[in-house]
């Protein structure tokens, strides 16, 4: 069953840190070490001064800047730069968007602290592995801090939308907007009743959740709790330490969107097209695409799949796009059948994902290229945009001779597919999702108070 509970949460004061806009920023791990300075200079007040603690080169930050983090923290709550809720609340969070075609949509989520468990008690459901080096810089931040800045996206089913039906008929007060990059409004509201949040809470008891996005989070969150008891011993249920702030979204929301994660392959070696079509054929059938520009060979080859996608339905095919731009030449590549067969995995819901077969099939076997030299030598990369992806290939296919660039581009893992890997306790490839758009960091954060009880049923 999964505790969750109201918090008093620590959020910018506007009047004197300046536009919300220009404080909040996108979660950590996808600002670009070449933007932070941007995000500073529109506001020294900028979230990427607390939360951001990489140097590049090194796995962790080094002592001296979680130092200076925490110090920011505190001082900017003496400063009343960052103010603290004096009653506790959750948190209604909206966030209208629009996706590439055009479509507009609304998701809905709940903003409240969640009980840690183990990952063994199958409340809180993993579907991807962690680092180690990543959860070292985060638990060390925490450390410092004594703070979460950034929320685990999680999901939840609720078929007839109790609870944000619950939410939307509260009295409410709102506690934070802004417009994020991409043109998405993101829109906080503070619900304080505490009957509302009771009948939350009831109706979590038995309810199971599926990380969507933030497995570092919440794995950070259980060493963090760990560090503690080191210290003070046995905690009881409801200290701080025993809690983390999640974003909490129904997987039927009408407005919940995975996109996909297209991967730049790097072929350590020339590679033209026949030996390409060679490699894949014996798993594929293979139809060109042939119009215009390298542009409008990925636009149409993304066209494609999603047709083939929607012609089968429920049983989605497992159909790539392959970009070759030392030739300039594009394929959709369908699965045929009896290649599953290669596949040396048993458990079903992991042979139905692309990107398993992807990684497992295509580059595994096909290409000969095992997870351990992937990660090594950093030979693919990971990117939702697919004109970003096309602009890096090309730009390396004219500079570098050691390898040849290739773009696969990938349908969206559907959410239903996390949800069954998750249930089968199995673990999905690196960036198998990309759920959009992401939480931004910094309109609500959980600070650790000692002495403090968290308000959780049980």
């Amino acid at each position: 069953m999964a505790f969750i509970a109201p918090l008093k949460g620590v959020r910018f004061n506007t009047e004197k840190a300046g536009k919300l806009d220009d404080l909040v920023t996108p979660p950590y791990d996808v600002i670009k070490e070449d933007t932070v300075k941007s995000f500073i200079a529109k506001n020294p007040y900028s979230m990427v001064r607390l939360d951001i603690t990489k140097i590049p080169g090194l796995a962790t930050g080094g002592e001296e800047r979680y130092l200076e983090a925490a110090t920011l923290f505190r001082q900017w709550q003496e400063e009343g730069v960052l103010i603290r809720d004096e009653q506790e609340a959750v948190y209604l969070y909206e966030t209208a968007y629009s996706l590439s075609s055009g479509k507009k949509l609304v998701r809905k989520g709940l903003l409240c602290l969640v009980g840690l468990a183990e990952f063994s008690e199958n409340v809180v459901k993993p579907h991807e592995r962690t680092f180690d080096t990543v959860i070292t810089d985060r638990l060390e931040l925490i450390k410092h801090c004594q703070a979460q800045f950034s929320q685990v996206f999680s999901l939840y089913s609720d078929k007839e939308n109790r609870v944000m039906s619950l939410l939307e008929n509260a009295v409410s007060e709102p506690a934070g907007s802004i417009v994020d990059a991409d043109g998405c409004t993101h829109s906080i509201r503070k619900i304080t009743d505490s009957e509302v949040i009771y009948q939350t809470q009831l109706f979590f008891k038995d309810k199971s959740l599926y990380i969507a996005d933030g497995h570092h989070r919440y794995t950070t969150a259980l060493a963090y709790r760990k560090h503690v008891q080191a210290i003070q011993g046995q905690l009881s249920d409801r200290h701080p330490a025993n809690h983390i702030i999640m974003y909490l979204c129904p997987i039927e929301d009408p407005g919940l969107s995975v996109l996909p994660t297209h991967r730049l392959l790097y072929w350590p070696a020339p590679l033209d097209v026949e030996e390409l079509t060679q490699r894949l054929s014996p798993g594929f059938q293979l139809e060109e695409i042939r119009v215009g520009s390298r542009e409008t060979l990925v636009e149409e080859t993304l066209s494609r799949m999603d047709e083939i996608e929607k012609r089968t339905q429920e049983k989605a095919a497992t159909a790539f796009g392959v970009y070759h731009p030392g030739e300039d030449r594009c394929f959709v590549i369908t699965l045929k059948k009896e290649a599953l067969d290669q596949l040396d995995i048993e458990d079903r819901c992991l042979r139905d994902l692309d990107v398993v077969i992807l990684s497992d099939l295509v580059i595994k076997k096909y290409f000969g290229l095992d997870h351990d030299r992937c990660e090594n030598e950093n030979l693919v990369h990971f990117y939702s945009d697919p004109d970003e992806a096309l602009d890096v290939a090309v730009k390396d296919c004219t500079l570098r001779q050691d390898c040849t660039p290739l773009i696969f581009l990938m349908n969206p893992t559907r959410v239903q597919q996390v949800k069954e890997v998750a249930d089968a306790g199995q673990i999905m490839p690196h960036k198998s999702t990309y759920f959009y758009p992401k939480i931004m960091t910094g309109l609500i954060f959980y600070q650790f108070v000692d002495g403090e009880e968290i308000n959780r049923l049980g």
